[in-house]
């Protein structure tokens, strides 16, 4: 049950995100209730998600090698930089044009490479190719990128501290619930 979960969460999560570009006549109907609708649809695939991945059996595919934790944390603090670079505007955000699908991909692929079981290869896998598709749809639908201009060196330094907390507390967060992120 808990892989049935899990997928149907994936694809919820999917589907409630590109529900506007690819149903935009549909989606503009709705008006504003429709950004309550989807947003529900969000947070009920995050909640599919959370249950299915806890609860799916153990199926171990491959062993990722000790070493890989290295770069899967490494890949991860990219992944909360670019995230916090889309809110902080800096060189680097000028550089990048979608810096938050950029720091789902990086964190997808950080925890790809170091859980070798089935449940995690669907999650992590589900939400890289989630990303993946996002930047399609948008390059697609709007080829042209305005890139931000006054961009601060300033600011890429306050969004990596920015990110850097972010890591540290969600690293406790997996610590306190047994995942202990770092080598021994």
């Amino acid at each position: 049950m808990g892989y049935l979960l899990l997928i149907l969460g994936l694809a919820l999560f999917a589907g409630s995100h590109w529900f506007k570009r690819l149903a935009p006549a549909r989606r503009a109907a709705m008006g504003d209730p429709g950004k309550g609708l989807v947003t529900l649809g969000i947070v009920a695939s995050i909640v599919l998600m959370v249950i299915g991945y806890r609860s799916a059996g153990f199926v171990n595919v491959w062993f990722p090698p000790a070493f890989l934790i290295h770069l899967a944390n490494l890949l991860i603090l990219i992944g909360f930089w670019f995230f916090a670079l889309s809110m902080i505007q800096g060189k680097m955000s000028a550089r990048v044009r979608h810096k938050q699908l950029t720091a789902m991909k990086s964190w997808a692929i950080g925890h790809l490479l170091v859980n070798g079981d089935l449940a995690s290869i669907l999650l992590f896998g589900g939400l890289l190719g989630w990303a993946v598709g996002s930047v399609i749809m948008i390059n697609k639908a709007e080829p042209t990128w305005e890139r931000p201009a006054n961009a601060s060196l300033k600011n890429d330094g306050i969004a990596f501290v920015a990110g850097l907390v972010a890591y540290l507390v969600v690293a406790f967060v997996h610590t306190w619930l047994g995942y202990y992120p770092f080598p021994t």
